[in-house]
């Protein structure tokens, strides 16, 4: 399959990922605004008439149990954020219900966490789960399990979140809705902040201030927003980055590139698309150690595509058993790869920098094995991240 290229290809699309913001779904007050939800939902109704696929991520749940809880501010602690999310859930999907049920379209809600994502097992039952749905021609409405989540099971914020369920579904494209028109180049308060029309590499992102905080009533900024997309972008899935209010434009095919150009910022791919099981060993689950290797190995996971040898092997880091995820790092301390290790981190340790040859001949044919197998190891993007600010969502 190949991806989209351009805008006009990208709002053609047969499967999008679309995830939008608390700020986008809220009123000054921080409440949950049915209205803006239902003009969010009217955008889509024309694709879905169309015969196009829409998978929703979408925040609110812990603005709309504000107002319900007597909350006046954004939630302070763990608990209180949980406790609004419990009650704003139930509201939040309520309004989905009523509004894509106006259009004749049945929504689906789907909680999830971090824990869902990094073990392999779980991975494949949400991936299973979400094609069903759309198979049936329901609407995923998709949000992080807040009121369960944990510091160690959370993604943090939706658009990294997003990012991970468009591999999960196989979508064309992921679109990120926010209040601004675009990624720019400064706060779109500061005087000669302009939009960026496209990013073609991350050398486009060089200079470009983005913010580490979003709105009062969000978890994110444009910071998460384009760190979501370079995970996107760099293993086949093109993202646009758009406002709210622009979206029925953003999205039409039949206008032309040109008119479409003035909507938004368009990320292309920068990397090849990756399998389900490369795309959770590459991004999602969570590394148990370290090995450090020289140069050639590095070289030769990376640009040869090889397994890495315990004899490019310089160092191990961390406790760790056969079949657990381990990062690769060069000898900048840069990480090059992650993969499914064949040994244990005390196995390892005696056996690094040593041929298969040497191995075998210490320890026996069956404990002369491949760090780790090229088949059980993926590459990992070496994304530039912008330097953060303080600014508008």
């Amino acid at each position: 399959m190949t991806a989209p290229q351009t805008r006009s290809e990208l709002a053609a699309a047969r499967r999008l990922v679309i995830k939008v913001g608390s700020s986008c779904l809220t009123d000054t007050a921080g409440h949950l605004a049915p209205d803006r939800l239902g003009a969010l939902v009217n955008g889509l109704a024309g694709r879905l008439a169309a015969g196009r696929e829409v998978v929703l991520v979408s925040s609110g749940a812990q603005a709309a149990g504000m107002g319900p809880l007597g909350l006046p501010t954004w939630p302070r602690t763990l608990a209180e954020a949980q406790a609004a999310a419990s009650v704003g859930q139930g509201l939040l999907m309520a309004e989905y219900t009523r509004a894509f049920g106006s259009h004749g379209r049945t929504v689906g809600q789907v909680l999830l966490t971090s824990r869902d994502i990094v073990r392999r097992s779980t991975y494949g039952n949400a991936e299973r789960a979400l094609v069903t749905l759309l198979e049936r021609g329901v609407v995923p409405v998709i949000n992080e399990n807040d009121a369960v989540a944990t510091d160690e099971i959370r993604f943090g914020d939706n658009d990294r979140l997003a990012a991970f369920v468009a591999h999960l579904v196989r979508a064309d494209g992921l679109v990120l809705l926010t209040d601004v028109d675009g990624l720019r180049t400064a706060p779109p308060t500061r005087p000669g902040s302009v939009r960026i029309a496209e990013v073609v590499d991350s050398e486009d992102l060089e200079g470009i201030s983005v913010s580490a905080r979003g709105s009062a009533v969000g978890t994110g900024g444009m910071a998460t927003k384009v760190h979501a997309a370079g995970l996107a972008t760099s293993s086949g899935i093109p993202v646009l980055l758009t406002s709210v209010n622009r979206l029925a434009e953003a999205l039409d095919p039949s206008i032309g590139e040109e008119e479409a150009a003035q909507h938004g910022t368009f990320f292309h791919v920068t990397g090849e698309r990756l399998t389900g099981k490369r795309m959770w060993l590459g991004y999602a689950a969570a590394p148990r150690g370290r090995l450090l290797v020289d140069p050639g190995a590095a070289e030769a996971v990376t640009s040869g595509k090889r397994s890495l040898l315990p004899v490019g092997v310089v160092g191990v880091e961390g406790e760790f058993t056969p079949g657990d995820v381990v990062e690769v790092v060069d000898p900048t301390g840069m990480i090059v790869a992650r993969g499914i290790t064949g040994y244990s981190s005390a196995d390892l340790a005696k056996v690094k920098g040593l041929s298969l040859a040497a191995i075998q001949d210490r320890l026996g044919p069956r404990q002369a094995l491949e760090a780790i197998h090229r088949d059980e190891l993926t590459p990992h993007a070496r994304s530039r991240r912008p330097k953060p600010h303080d600014g508008s969502r």
